[in-house]
């Protein structure tokens, strides 16, 4: 499908990537130091932390990968659905307030900030773990967006692949590096709603076109009974448990991927985190269902697609006029450049802040870091750019586990830090490590043989395991009992809305609730 000789569609696409440059040019004064440039000077509102939360998170395999995989196995894709609403929500609820409230006290602006103060390491060996697998992840799935970015101009608008990355880059860049951390997490919130917008409307009209519910149904059941099984056909046999598992646990990242909790150190206090708690959730339920029934709706009206990931522009150019067909084109490179901008930022923040600020400590001043942090974002773009002005192929091969991967590594760590005041340094070190490991194994040799089972479950189960076995043999670090004791008073159970006397705690003085010094960042006193 060649679409670029339509000036309407070609006008719409110009149309959105004036606005995300203008976006740039308006938040660029918040990026004249580190935290201003990484995490928007712990200043954003609910309403942006909470759809850009989500639209990081989902990047166009939404669109694409989703809705690609309902037509092909029909309900049974709800399960992803059902783990991605799940994980989202245990993030908002469980997550995000005590990570927020320890994030604050220790002045942390990336995760490895977090990790190193709450388990006293001292070694920086926390910060060159996470480093390294943020950067080895991050730095190829960005060169994986950029390709994915290319065919799509290619495709649907007509341009040559060459061209369709450049441009794709040329945006992405110029708003990361312009606007920081700020121009990022309000572009979600454009990308976010248009994205909300379009998996509200698209399967509504195609479930309509294909004659309703019944005559939709009846058309699937036609075509192969298995699409109305919520277990794929594949009975409750060892397949069926590890396809369900498989597809369950890709939303359990939610829970602890650095790209997606930096949102919760973004947000202005404990309250605007409450509060972002509501969209995010509504945002994925919309963003889940969508999709799914997107593919479903496609597959009763458009049977024998040779590539079911097709199935997106497909039914979108096929129901609607030319304007809205652009309108779902300029979706489908939002939610790419969601994801490509966010992981910019997070590869940047692990070379700048934890690597050059805090291991070699450098005495530039914030606004030389901040300068920087933007010329180290350039150089990872330009890099990206290149392997995917090649097409090499073998950078999807890195997309299968770059998500899992960094998940893997960091939640298990987060969760035990947050929840079991017993984690360990060592523990901590094991755990990413373990998860780390894992995931790359078992993409490697292990999941073809084992019924396909998504590499984050034993990635988890590894991660879990290295980081209690480890901690229940070695001492915790001093001071974090404190610690976990004085966040626990705040923050209180996890489904108790945050009141106006937290609100007070959190303003006053560094001191905790029960009149110890909260642990303040030794080196962020002197930065």
């Amino acid at each position: 499908m060649n679409l670029g000789d339509s000036p309407t569609i070609i006008g719409i696409v110009v149309l959105y990537f004036i606005v995300l440059l203008l976006i740039a040019a308006w938040a660029r004064k918040a990026g004249t130091d580190v935290a201003g440039y990484y995490v928007a000077g712990k200043k954003l509102p609910s309403w942006v932390i909470g759809f850009s939360h989500n639209t990081t998170g989902e990047s166009a395999w939404l669109l694409l990968g989703l809705t690609g995989m309902a037509y092909a196995v029909g309900i049974h894709a709800l399960w992803v659905v059902f783990g991605e609403v799940i994980g989202v929500a245990l993030a908002w609820v469980l997550v995000a307030r005590p990570f927020k409230e320890y994030t604050d006290r220790y002045d942390s602006i990336t995760v490895p900030d977090f990790l190193e103060d709450r388990f006293k390491d001292r070694t920086n060996t926390l910060r060159w773990i996470s480093a390294f697998i943020i950067f080895s992840m991050g730095a190829f799935y960005v060169a994986a967006q950029l390709t994915a970015s290319g065919k799509a101009f290619e495709e649907f608008l007509g341009t040559s692949y060459q061209v369709g990355v450049l441009l794709g880059a040329a945006v992405i860049l110029y708003y990361t590096t312009v606007g920081g951390f700020k121009a990022v997490a309000y572009a979600d919130l454009l990308n976010g709603i248009l994205m909300f917008g379009c998996l509200l409307t698209l399967p509504i009209v195609g479930i309509i076109a294909a004659g309703g519910w019944s005559e939709m149904w009846a058309t699937l059941n036609a075509q192969d009974p298995a699409l109305l099984d919520i277990f794929g056909g594949l009975g409750l046999g060892y397949p069926a448990v590890a396809a369900i598992l498989s597809f369950v646990g890709i939303g359990f990242a939610f829970l602890g991927s650095p790209q997606l909790v930096t949102r919760f150190i973004s947000g202005r206090d404990r309250q605007s985190v409450t509060d972002a708690s509501l969209i995010a959730v509504s945002v994925i339920v919309v963003f889940g269902l969508g999709a799914v029934f997107t593919g479903i709706a496609g597959r009763a009206l458009f049977p024998g697609l040779a590539d079911p990931e097709t199935i997106y522009p497909v039914l979108g150019s096929a129901l609607f006029p030319a304007v809205f067909t652009g309108l779902f084109l300029v979706v489908l490179l939002a939610a790419m450049m969601s994801t490509t901008d966010s992981l910019l930022i997070l590869v940047s923040s692990a070379v700048i802040r934890d690597v050059v600020q805090k291991v070699f400590n450098v005495d530039y001043s914030e606004r030389t870091l901040s300068r920087l942090g933007k010329a180290v974002t350039v150089v990872l773009g330009v890099a990206a750019l290149l392997l995917a002005l090649q097409e090499a192929r073998v950078i999807f091969w890195f997309v299968l586990f770059a998500w899992s991967g960094m998940a893997s590594a960091f939640t298990p760590v987060i969760l035990c830090a947050l929840f079991w005041k017993r984690t360990t340094r060592a523990g901590a070190i094991a755990g990413m490590s373990a998860g780390f490991l894992t995931t790359v194994i078992w993409v490697m040799w292990i999941r073809e043989h084992f019924f396909d089972l998504y590499e984050m479950i034993p990635g988890f189960a590894m991660g879990f395991a290295a980081t209690i076995v480890v901690s229940l043999f070695t001492e915790p670090p001093e001071g974090a009992d404190e610690d976990f004791e004085a966040v626990q008073r705040v923050v209180g159970s996890p489904f108790r809305a945050t009141t106006m006397r937290d609100q007070v705690v959190a303003s006053s003085s560094p001191v905790a609730t029960d009149g110890t010094p909260s642990v303040a960042r030794e080196g962020d006193r002197d930065s």
